[in-house]
């Protein structure tokens, strides 16, 4: 069995479900019996639409060239993806309060946003990642220094969202804490917070004066509404919060292997906010030279080919909302058949959890007699 770059906790057991499957087929794709992962993925790899046009029309540009981008990245692709999780009517923008630089996927991203934390916040806080969360943000902060600590997120009791844990954990976290937030489609437990709950948490972030870090790895993945995905980022900005923002082309364009991804720092609105924007970018583009010099081209060019065509985009937001279609429709029908076999225990959870990923409930033991028995892997 497959495990993408962006993939799960070897520990956890949940399904993984992959949006290239038609919706009128429900198959599962057995590993070798040698394999000790723990998942389910419902697989078919498939090439988006828009991304093969996009493909199409840069491989046949006769203006293509190989030189290297600049030290922020291409352009028209920055300035796109920035637009399109911060929306492109926000202030923010206008009053060029955002620093955006192209990085390697959602992963680099991530990574430059720790190390610029790392060396210029003043007092490198305690950075609080959900429990659980993915893996590899445990990695990435600690490897630049960072302690870490956790907030409670996944409840196995319900299945679902723990938010007075998370709430309380945010009272009493140190004052000016570094918060790390999943956007929306958490990986790995597919709970997502509801509108309202979001902002309670910014009510309590702002009183704590906790800096939002935000890992946006599925936008119109999730819901397959582009805006919805990116609310909480858009509500934050809104209340004046200074914060920073990894986002992904990964999984939303099928870019994998092309490593699409961009940083974005939101300085906080004030009359000095534009020349604070250009010090973080300064910095940011000194970092960003001494590990990588400049980002790689290609899947930046595909990205802003769509992004900046509106028939390209609007094939785009339609493939979206099929991708996110399909993965609702499996967890339907898993849900279905589950409930159908008489299968103990409620059901509920796996269509109120949203995107790839899905925490099942079952145990160890359970797990156990579904490998063995079965020959049934999870992840």
């Amino acid at each position: 069995m497959t495990m993408r770059s962006r993939g799960c906790s070897p520990s956890s057991r949940r399904f993984v479900l992959d949006s290239c499957l038609p919706v009128t087929s429900f198959e599962i794709h057995f590993p070798s019996p040698i394999s000790r992962a723990r998942a389910l993925r419902f697989s078919n790899k498939k090439t988006n639409p828009h991304a093969t046009q996009a493909d199409d029309l840069i491989r046949n540009d006769p203006n293509l060239n190989h030189e290297y981008l600049p030290i922020k990245g291409l352009a028209e692709y920055t300035t796109a993806a920035q637009k399109l999780i911060i929306g492109a009517q926000s202030p923010a923008i206008a009053e060029n309060r955002v620093s955006t630089f192209q990085t390697i996927s959602g992963t680099g991203a991530v990574h430059l946003g720790a190390l610029f934390l790392s060396k210029f916040h003043p007092t490198r806080p305690t950075l609080y990642l959900s429990n659980p969360t993915w893996a590899n943000h445990h990695q990435i902060f600690t490897n630049v220094g960072f302690s870490l600590a956790n907030y409670p997120y996944f409840d196995p009791k319900t299945k679902g969202l723990d938010f007075n844990g998370l709430l309380s954990t945010l009272r009493s976290a140190p004052k000016g804490s570094i918060i790390l937030l999943h956007a929306c489609a958490h990986n790995p437990t597919g709970v997502d917070l509801t509108q309202e709950q979001w902002k309670e948490v910014a009510v309590v972030m702002a009183e704590r004066a906790h800096f939002p870090f935000f890992d946006c790895a599925y936008q119109g993945f999730a819901s397959g509404d582009l805006s919805r995905d990116a609310w909480a980022i858009r509500y934050f900005i809104e209340q004046g919060f200074e914060l920073c923002i990894a986002q992904s082309f990964a999984k939303n364009f099928g870019l994998y292997g092309e490593r699409t991804g961009a940083f974005h720092f939101v300085s906080a609105p004030g009359p000095e906010a534009s020349q604070s924007a250009a010090h973080v970018a300064s910095q940011l583009a000194i970092l960003q030279r001494s590990e990588i010099s400049n980002p790689p081209a290609y899947g930046a060019r595909i990205a802003s080919r769509v992004l900046n065509d509106p028939e390209l985009f609007a094939q785009w937001e339609e493939d979206l909302r099929t991708m996110s279609g399909r993965i609702a429709e499996m967890r339907k029908g898993l849900r279905e058949r589950l409930e159908a076999k008489g299968t103990p225990g409620s059901w509920v959870h796996i269509t109120d959890q949203i995107g790839m990923f899905s925490f099942t409930g079952l145990t160890e033991a359970q797990v156990k007699v579904l490998r063995e028995k079965w020959h049934v892997y999870m992840v």
